[in-house]
């Protein structure tokens, strides 16, 4: 366990490099970042005054030492200063980040007691009208577009019946601003939580321990909840860990159409402003949430199932 533990940071580190490397490399590929510091209200763009300011942002260094910096003062809490509004790149990420994980976490848990028993019920009425709505609602649910899905929200919840707030509105709100944005974060991963459900419950209740339990007369919830139910569910636990960081890194589409103050549209808004302070913190968080979620699901596998050993 040891070794595997170990083998798994190392490929963590290098995952972190990579992504942080690439989107830093295309912050400097895109446009020279000295032209969005240097601005006509600020030290204006006289050859003396630009290589001054390179020189304050370490911009006249090599690329690869740049990255270096960015790296070193990253691992000290300074991931530096947002073009927008000047303020500390740390700051926004704290406001935006709670408010993704309060939206993120509402749709996981929607996702998970919806889907599991709906894949629960699908599988122990196959091929009866219920399996048929259940395998219906995995395929829409996976196919519809999010964004559609969510616009269409907006123009049926807010426009015509106007029963739903469009989108966040102030400082404070209800558990109306909740409901479609989590519907619409939920609805992906409702439907995998369905279908993997669904055929782990089918695997089990096809497997001989169950038609044993049967012959000798375990009455049928008995066989269903205790014997295929708990077995059926180590797929889906181990993967919930996965959903949660998807769901973590995926908000965006529910941030930018229903303008939620989230990590996503603060990352949205720095694309289009060229802000790539915010970009690359961003990029960070997001590639560390799914690192350290991808080895606890790894770890679960172990614990949820015994039969399973790192060597």
């Amino acid at each position: 366990m040891r070794a595997f533990l170990l083998r798994r940071l190392g490929f963590s580190f290098i995952s972190l490099f990579g992504a942080t490397f690439i989107v830093f490399s295309l912050s400097r590929i895109s446009s020279d970042p000295i032209n969005l510091y240097a601005s006509p209200e600020g030290y204006g763009r006289t050859p003396e005054q630009i290589n001054a300011l390179k020189k304050k942002l370490g911009l006249d260094k090599p690329f690869f030492v740049q990255y270096a910096i960015w790296a070193a003062n990253v691992a000290q809490g300074d991931m530096g200063r947002s073009l927008i509004g000047d303020r500390p790149v740390t700051k926004v990420i704290k406001e935006k980040l709670n408010n993704t994980i309060q939206l993120a976490v509402a749709g996981w848990l929607v996702a998970t007691f919806v889907g599991i028993p709906l894949g629960v019920l699908s599988a122990i009425k196959r091929g009866t009208i219920w399996d048929y709505i259940g395998r219906s609602l995995a395929l829409f649910g996976q196919a519809i577009p999010n964004f559609w899905f969510a616009i269409l929200g907006v123009l049926i919840f807010s426009v015509w019946f106007e029963v739903l707030p469009s989108g966040f509105k102030g400082e404070g709100f209800s558990i109306k601003h909740f409901i479609m944005p989590t519907i619409v974060v939920a609805t992906a991963s409702m439907a995998g939580y369905l279908r993997m459900t669904r055929s782990s419950m089918l695997e089990v209740l096809d497997s001989e321990f169950v038609k044993l339990a049967r012959a000798k007369g375990v009455t049928n919830r008995m066989v269903i909840w205790k014997h295929v139910f708990r077995n059926a569910l180590i797929q889906p636990i181990t993967i919930s860990t996965l959903l949660l960081a998807g769901l973590l890194n995926g908000t965006l589409v529910a941030e930018a159409v229903f303008a939620w103050p989230g990590l996503g549209r603060a990352m949205l808004e720095a694309v289009r402003a060229n802000d790539f302070p915010v970009l690359m913190a961003g990029v960070l968080i997001f590639v560390i949430i799914y690192i350290v979620f991808s080895l606890i699901a790894d770890l679960l596998y172990a614990v949820v199932d015994p039969r399973i050993r790192y060597s």
